[in-house]
């Protein structure tokens, strides 16, 4: 019989070829432990986003169920991974004036500063996700983390802001809502995978975490111990089969299959020559395709994807500060050899991302594909602790997602 647990955190992925549901045990010590872990085949999502909600629906019941029977626990609610082609992140800075300049900083002052950050100009249709604090400066003395008690005129604050398209926010949102689930705060896909894989020295260092999903491929950058970049590509893994149904002429099922029992990010001189037999449907010899130019076309497209983060980290000026490397996740990282590929693209060590400070079901937690997942309720764990100390937090959350799903 399901119990209700107020320690239970639960993370839902609703991905273009899986819904993850991953469920989080939090001990009274702060100890955070993976109890269950539930997927199903994801048919109603395209790119990131749901494009059919009564098979998205299901799916995500599925998926609960099958967590829900492995945590033996009954779940009420959900932190929710968000993203898609219209997220967008960038930095902004906020301004306050200390009314008076014999005074300390105060916490009251903390809050408009950073309130005075959010008041960004975006579209009427966007909505803010994150407002991700990087550092304070206190009359022009920057690298501060925390102002208060401080002797001031001028406070400012650099934060970096994820947004995206409320109507398109919804659709998820009112999908699990729809399931008598409570969803207690959304979070961009990206930022949960990097909180999944990174500890604080790779923060601290350095790093680029990049989700190679199906349907989207995101990423973030971490420098200073902080988020200075995020973004998302409407490119993944379902590209490279569509390339390869395309230039072997064959369809996407088979495509499909032959990526995954044949594919390969680099193409080794040693498959000059070498065929793959195409086998019918009664599994006899139909004809041969070529093994080099197969992985010629799913290497080009996933060098095409890193050369595009690399493009826009370096423009962002922030490819000299990864010195802990790239970090690879998502579906994408168990391509054969991709991580040749991304140290040739990047000139950078790269490796695959591995959850960190988790306990718990280690072999579950070792798969790159479950890393947003678990990364959603570590961010879970995070706020709850939060609440614990700042109770009003809770409210304004379920404030911001009403916010969301009011404007139509």
């Amino acid at each position: 019989m399901f119990s209700p647990n107020p320690n239970t955190i639960t993370g839902l992925e609703i991905g273009t070829s899986k819904v993850c549901a991953v469920v989080g045990n939090l001990s009274p010590e702060g100890t955070l432990g993976i109890v269950g872990v539930g997927q199903a085949r994801s048919r109603g999502v395209r790119k990131g986003e749901i494009v059919d909600a009564t098979t998205a629906a299901e799916d995500i019941r599925n998926a609960l169920a099958e967590a829900e029977q492995m945590a033996d626990v009954e779940v009420r609610s959900i932190y929710l991974g968000v993203s898609g082609a219209h997220l967008r992140g960038f930095n902004n800075r906020g301004r306050h004036n200390i009314p008076s300049v014999d005074r300390d900083i105060t916490e009251e002052d903390v809050q408009d500063v950073l309130k005075n950050a959010k008041a960004i100009n975006l579209p009427a249709e966007n909505h803010v996700i994150h407002v991700v604090r990087q550092h304070f400066i206190v009359d022009g003395q920057e690298g501060i983390l925390n102002p208060v008690g401080m002797l001031g005129a001028h406070l400012e604050v650099d934060v970096h802001v994820v947004h995206g398209v409320t109507n398109r926010l919804q659709n998820p949102i009112r999908a699990v809502k729809g399931l008598q689930l409570e969803v207690e705060d959304i979070v961009f896909n990206g930022m949960a995978s990097s909180l999944a894989v990174l500890g604080a020295q790779e923060k601290e260092l350095g790093a680029l975490v990049i989700d190679l999903g199906a349907g989207v491929t995101e990423y973030v950058v971490y420098a200073d111990g902080i988020i200075k970049h995020t973004g998302v590509l409407a490119v993944g893994g379902d590209h490279v089969t569509n390339d390869l149904a395309y230039g072997l002429k064959i369809s996407m099922s088979r495509a499909e299959a032959l990526k995954i029992e044949h594919g390969s990010a680099v193409v080794d001189p040693a498959v000059k020559g070498q065929t793959v037999s195409l086998n019918n449907d009664h599994g006899l010899p139909e004809r041969s395709l070529n093994l080099e130019h197969l992985r010629r076309i799913m290497s080009l497209r996933v060098e095409e994807i890193f050369e595009i983060i690399a493009d826009e980290v370096e423009n962002a000026g922030l490819l000299d500060y990864l010195r802990a490397g790239v970090f690879l996740c998502g579906g994408g990282a168990r391509i054969p050899h991709v991580q040749r590929l991304g140290e040739r693209v990047f000139g950078l060590p790269v490796s695959l991302g591995r959850t960190k400070t988790i306990s718990g079901m280690v072999a579950t937690l070792d798969q790159p594909e479950f890393a947003a997942a678990i990364g959603l309720v570590k961010f879970g764990s995070f706020q709850q602790d939060r609440h614990r100390r700042r109770g009003p937090w809770l409210n304004r959350v379920k404030s911001t997602l009403t916010q969301i799903l009011q404007r139509d």
